[in-house]
């Protein structure tokens, strides 16, 4: 059954780094629209989103992009009793470790990741882009292929992008959502550590499903074939 999708890319980078990835779902005959982070605080914009977002049947997400996915899943579910089917990729529902979410990054190293943004970006950005490559054999030649792919990005959204890798705390949305939700993380990442995996197996979400692939952090700009391969089996086991 072909899908109508909507993907929404991470921090950083811009769309262009899921392009293999779009066309690779589009070749198994599915319609898929990719679009750019947000800013999810802004509720005018999440609700604007979220109303637009209804035409879709799945909506996908990786890394941050993951986390606005499980938003407007829920924003759908609140306002139109919808239940959309979600994806994410390499997606940690609370990106910066709190009290009750301990399998993250920490707090402090977040702080000096968002400093050293405020004091030379470019610089910053480069650093993410090495950290999203890290932990696979091939990761110098993916972080030629990712600097190739990345557009220049306002530094606003970029500000605000961070606000919500700090602040956003999606747990309670996934524990709760009533809708189809497929998770897949990578086992080499060094930015989303794989064993959230075990803190997902706690959830009572009835219809959740847990995958691990070998892979980076960047495994849907890396490994778009294989992402696909996955998404599609999930897609018709469910339907």
């Amino acid at each position: 059954m072909k899908q109508r999708i909507l993907l929404i890319t991470g921090w950083g980078g811009g769309t262009k780094l899921l392009h293999s990835l779009q066309q690779a779902l589009q070749q198994q005959g599915h319609q898929v629209e990719l679009i750019n982070i947000f800013n999810a605080f802004d509720q005018d914009v999440l609700q604007h989103k979220a109303e637009w977002a209804r035409q879709f049947d799945v909506i996908i997400g990786w890394s941050l992009g993951g986390q606005l996915a499980s938003l407007l899943v829920d924003e759908i579910e609140q306002h139109y009793a919808e239940q959309k089917i979600l994806i994410t990729l390499a997606s940690n529902p609370c990106f910066v470790a709190n009290e009750t979410w301990q399998t993250a990054m920490p707090q402090q190293t977040f702080q000096v990741f968002k400093q050293s943004f405020e004091q030379d970006a470019v610089t910053t950005l480069k650093k993410f882009g090495y950290m999203v490559c890290q932990g696979v054999e091939s990761s110098k030649k993916d972080l030629i292929t990712l600097q190739s792919l990345i557009q220049p990005q306002q530094t606003q959204l970029l500000e605000q992008g961070l606000e919500l890798l700090e602040n956003l705390n999606i747990v309670d949305i996934l524990k709760n959502y009533q809708g189809k939700q497929y998770h897949i993380f990578a086992e080499q990442d060094v930015l989303v550590d794989c064993k959230v995996i075990q803190n997902f197996q706690e959830f009572d979400a009835k219809f959740l499903d847990v995958e691990l692939i070998k892979g980076s952090h960047g495994c849907p700009v890396f490994k778009a074939e294989l992402i696909t391969d996955k998404i599609c089996q999930y897609l018709q086991k469910i339907n």
